[in-house]
C-alpha cells in the first residue's frame, strides 16, 4: 500500500492508537502532522518517525476549537505542501454515570471528540475543496458509541454522534470527491486497562506477551493490529467506500449495518393512548409464544 506524496494529519497521535495510526501511514510513505497536548508525547512519536526513514511534525493543541483545526491543517500545508487524510483520533475519557457527571466533565469528553471531530472534518474538507483532488475523512469511533457502555454517558454520546457524522458528511462530501468513514477499534490501550476485567491483560501484554488467541478471536489486540484499516481507508484504493463503519481489531473485522426500522405497522386513523397499550400487550403476548415455540 503506496501512499507516497499523501500527508495526513492525526489527531491525538502522541500514544496509543493515534500514534499507531501516524506510524503505518508513516511507514506507507504518508508525511504525517502528529498532533497531541502532550507536546514530549507529540515530539517523541514524530522524532521516531523520522528516525525510522519516515516524515512528520509534531503540532502541539487541544483539538475543539476552530483555531486548532485550522493551526492542524495550515500545518500539513506548510510542511508538506497539501492535506490527503484526516484522522480524528483525540479525545478525553471521563467515565462517569449519569447522576455523577459534572459538567466540567461532559463539556470536556464532548469537546475533544465530537466538537474536535466536527472542526477537524470542517477544515480538512475546506482544504480538500480547495485543492480539488477528494480526500479522506477517517473518523474514530468505539464499540461504546456503538451498543452502549455502563458510566460512559459522555463518551457514548460522543462516538455514537460521530458515526452519525459519517453518514451525513459521507453525502454532503461526495460531490468534492472526500470519502468518510469511521473505524470501531478494540485494543488494548491505557483506556482498555480503566476496564477491571483487561487490567491484568493490558498489564502482561504491555510486559512482552501475546495476546491470549480467545481474546483475538472476540475483536482485542495490539493497537498495532488497528492501524491496517486506517491505511487502507487512507489510501487510492478505497476511493468508492464511504460512509462506513467497521469494527477492527485482534482477529475480528466486522462491517456495521445501518440503522433501519425492525417493525412498521399501520392503523387508519392512528393510535390512541389506550390503543397502544393494548397493541403493545398483544405484541409482548406474541413475541412470549414464539419464544417458547423456540
Amino acid at each position: 500500500m503506496d501512499l507516497t506524496g499523501k500527508v495526513a494529519v492525526v489527531t491525538g497521535s502522541g500514544r496509543g492508537l493515534g500514534r499507531a495510526y501516524a506510524e503505518a501511514l508513516a511507514r506507507s510513505g504518508a508525511a504525517v502532522v502528529v498532533n497531541d497536548l502532550d507536546a514530549e508525547a507529540a515530539a517523541e512519536a514524530a522524532e521516531a518517525i523520522t528516525a525510522a526513514g519516515g516524515a512528520a511534525v509534531a503540532e502541539v493543541c487541544a483539538v475543539g476549537t476552530t483555531e486548532a483545526a485550522d493551526a492542524l491543517v495550515e500545518r500539513a500545508v506548510k510542511e508538506f505542501g497539501r492535506l490527503d487524510v484526516m484522522c480524528t483520533n483525540a479525545g478525553a475519557l471521563r467515565d462517569r454515570t449519569l447522576l455523577k457527571l459534572s459538567d466540567e466533565e461532559l463539556d470536556l469528553v464532548l469537546d475533544s471528540h465530537l466538537r474536535g471531530t466536527i472542526t477537524c472534518g470542517r477544515a480538512a474538507a475546506r482544504r480538500f475543496r480547495e485543492q480539488g483532488d477528494g480526500g479522506r475523512l477517517i473518523l474514530i469511533g468505539s464499540p461504546a458509541g456503538q451498543a452502549g457502555g455502563f458510566g460512559q454517558t459522555a463518551y457514548a454520546a460522543s462516538k455514537a454522534a460521530i458515526i452519525a457524522l459519517v453518514r451525513v458528511w459521507s453525502v454532503e462530501l461526495a460531490r468534492i470527491e472526500v470519502t468518510v468513514n469511521a473505524v470501531v477499534p478494540k485494543a488494548l490501550t491505557r483506556m482498555a486497562a480503566t476496564i477491571p476485567a483487561l487490567a491484568d491483560i493490558v498489564s502482561r501484554v504491555e510486559a512482552g506477551e501475546p495476546v491470549p488467541p480467545e481474546l483475538r478471536r472476540q475483536g482485542t489486540g495490539t493497537i498495532e493490529d488497528v492501524a491496517p484499516i486506517v491505511v487502507y481507508l487512507g489510501s487510492a484504493e478505497s476511493a468508492n467506500i464511504t460512509g462506513q463503519y467497521f469494527s477492527f481489531g485482534g482477529d475480528r473485522f466486522a462491517i456495521w449495518s445501518h440503522p433501519t426500522e425492525s417493525f412498521v405497522t399501520h392503523r387508519e386513523g392512528g393510535w390512541t393512548a389506550e390503543q397502544l397499550a393494548a397493541d403493545f400487550a398483544e405484541y409482548a403476548q406474541h413475541l412470549r409464544h414464539h419464544t417458547k415455540a423456540g
